[in-house]
């Protein structure tokens, strides 16, 4: 007899992910060179990534691939060292090998999740690099992408914040989400059915947090209205979202020499004839190179330096993040970090 409907989903999703990291990771070295590629599994303790541990430390043994996991601890709660440090009792027992509890400093830049978020994922780089782990797992589900998507309209950030989360992002394609066609009841599901003890983050529930909200009240409120498909439509929303992107996001990667001229500086003509969503992609790629930080640059700034192209009345120079300003000189748009 076959394993559950849902511990047979999980361990197939960590499957596919780890066939693909194998065949993008360099081959051992038979003279005694590098070892199996190493995977992590970033395990907060709650169902999500429980369910996604458990299944790395049953797929990877099988395909020659050695598996780790980290925790990390933010710092936010009393005893959340201990805490982390049972969770990653939980990973040794599972067989997960290396095992790391991390302790952040959580910052207050771009408010508590944004900083709590900031400091997870330097302490996951950091130790991804320490160890040399080809990838690094995270259990992020069909309903966190439909809670991301949903704040991607509120804030009104374009098509690429509504393309919500990759299935492979960072460094090299660092991060992989192997669960974002799963739901969050299939990986609770398989946690239950194989006993795995799960811990329940009060952040979750806390109605300060914006994506608390959005997961108790908002979504519920639209699954009542609309159905109960609202969470698979969100997440189909966000792949379609995704291609789009890439594609135009490709376009403008494609473009941008042909609009500078010799000096560097960006040529408004060229600018004004190319569609709304190529050029302003453009922009922010130039406002980026010229040294705006990408995290701080949102779409208001790039529609305040689109105006210099598309609504010219003599405007002073437009000053972005990071000490950019960016003027409009003879026909010529000039980006210049003070």
């Amino acid at each position: 007899m076959g394993p559950h409907p849902a511990v047979a989903a999980i361990r197939l999703a960590v499957r596919r992910v780890l066939h693909d990291v194998l065949t993008l990771a360099p081959p051992p070295d038979p003279s005694g060179g590098p070892r199996s590629p190493l995977v992590l599994a970033a395990c907060s303790g709650g169902a999500d990534s429980m369910a996604l541990a458990s299944a790395l430390a049953f797929e990877a043994p099988r395909l020659g691939v050695r598996a780790g996991g980290v925790t990390v601890d933010h710092g936010l709660q009393e005893g959340s060292d201990l805490r982390a440090a049972e969770v990653a009792g939980r990973l040794r027992a599972l067989g997960l090998d290396p095992v790391e509890a991390l302790p952040v400093t959580v910052g207050r830049d771009g408010g508590p999740e944004a900083a709590a978020r900031d400091a997870r994922y330097g302490a996951l780089d950091e130790a991804a690099e320490r160890y040399g782990a080809a990838a690094v797992l995270l259990g992020h589900t069909r309903d966190d992408q439909a809670e991301t998507v949903l704040l991607g309209l509120a804030r009104g950030s374009g098509t690429r914040s509504l393309s919500g989360m990759a299935t492979a992002s960072g460094v090299g394609g660092r991060y992989r989400r192997p669960f974002l066609g799963l739901d969050r009841q299939t990986a609770r599901k398989a946690c239950m059915v194989q006993s795995l003890p799960v811990w329940d983050d009060p952040h979750n529930v806390d109605p300060a947090y914006t994506r608390s909200r959005v997961r108790h009240e908002a979504l519920p409120v639209l699954e009542k209205a609309l159905g109960k498909g609202v969470v698979e439509a969100l997440a189909r929303t966000a792949q379609l979202s995704r291609d789009d992107a890439d594609a135009l996001d490709s376009w403008a990667v494609a473009v941008e020499p042909s609009v500078r001229d010799d000096s560097g500086a960006l040529e408004v003509a060229k600018l004004y004839a190319l569609p709304a969503a190529v050029r302003r992609r453009v922009l922010r790629r130039a406002a980026i190179e010229a040294g705006s930080p990408a995290g701080s640059l949102f779409a208001r700034h790039i529609e305040e330096v689109d105006r210099l192209i598309t609504g010219w009345r003599g405007q002073r120079a437009i000053n972005l993040p990071g000490r950019v300003a960016v003027h409009r000189h003879g026909g010529r748009l000039v980006l210049r970090q003070g």
